[in-house]
């Protein structure tokens, strides 16, 4: 197996491991039946792989992941992060781990100190904010950042977003208002309409005053490890949802805790999160808006 420098080694039966850990949260999840049999049918066909997968991926991209059998968007872009990484950011969300800290610390030159800064004084949680951060100057305001690593920070985000399918027209745009330079996508990919979000949104409000969702117990802001953080995942126009109360310090601090609801979506490889709140001031005060978007709210 030939690794790129600095990469963790990744075999394809440890690949196979965390998309069949996906398979079995998402089943106690209680989630779409037929994406649980999706991760764990890729998840075999990696394991009876007669090649390394990761040595596949770092070579060839996600189009030669896309080429194998029954694995489809989605399940590349997992093997892809895994084969870079040698981890599974949606694991970690599904068991309740990857707080904006542990976020910030998968991208290279960050540490558990420097992302705790990042996230007390910025007050973000997004590797897209992250990088917005770090172009229109409030990241050098982070002590720890110099510019050779302020630098290096831009270039691994703009790799990571990108890979992961985040580089959308949003993105872009905002990038632009400030004058970073960053390479505009050939296409807009695909975000759910506002009012899907917010039909998600008042399910997981609703099930969620019904009892009626699992539980996870979140490893941030639980030093009791209670399963407390009910979980949903739906399926909605093709689009895969995962709705939880967002459990960042923020939320804990404002009081906010069971008003923020934060939904990750993910359709044909294009993939991204919002939080949906109650707006407290201006016009549509009282009413629930997807934070952002908050002129597409009716």
């Amino acid at each position: 197996m030939v690794v790129e420098s600095g990469l963790p080694t990744v075999t394809n039966d440890q690949i196979a491991e965390l998309l069949e850990q996906v398979a079995d949260r998402l089943e106690a999840q209680h989630a779409n039946i037929y994406r649980i049999d999706a991760y764990r049918a890729g998840a075999t066909v990696v394991r009876n792989h007669p090649d390394s997968i990761q040595d596949l991926a770092l070579s060839e991209g996600r189009a030669a992941l896309d080429a194998l059998p029954q694995i489809g968007s989605s399940l590349s872009g997992s093997i892809d992060e895994i084969a870079h990484t040698g981890k599974l950011r949606m694991l970690e969300r599904l068991e309740g781990r990857l707080s904006p800290v542990e976020l910030f610390k998968t991208v290279p030159g960050i540490g558990e100190e420097l992302a705790e800064r990042i996230h007390r004084e910025l007050g973000i949680d997004t590797l897209e904010a992250l990088e917005l951060a770090a172009h229109d100057g409030r990241l050098d305001e982070v002590g720890g950042f110099g510019p050779r690593r302020l630098e290096a920070v831009r270039d691994i985000l703009a790799t990571m977003l990108a890979r992961s399918a985040r580089g959308r027209a949003r993105r872009f745009d905002e990038l632009e208002r400030i004058g970073a330079t960053i390479a505009k996508p050939e296409a807009a990919a695909d975000k759910p309409e506002v009012e899907l979000l917010l039909d998600v949104d008042r399910e997981y409000r609703s099930k969620v005053a019904a009892d009626e969702l699992p539980r996870i117990a979140p490893r941030r802001n639980n030093p009791e490890r209670a399963a407390w953080l009910p979980i949903m995942h739906s399926l909605r126009d093709g689009w895969h949802f995962t709705a939880l109360f967002s459990n960042t310090d923020r939320a804990h601090q404002l009081g906010r805790l069971r008003d923020w609801v934060v939904i990750y979506y993910e359709r044909d490889g294009h993939e991204g999160q919002c939080t949906v709140v109650t707006e407290y001031r201006g016009p549509k005060t009282g009413q629930r808006v997807v934070r952002g978007r908050e002129d597409e709210s009716p």
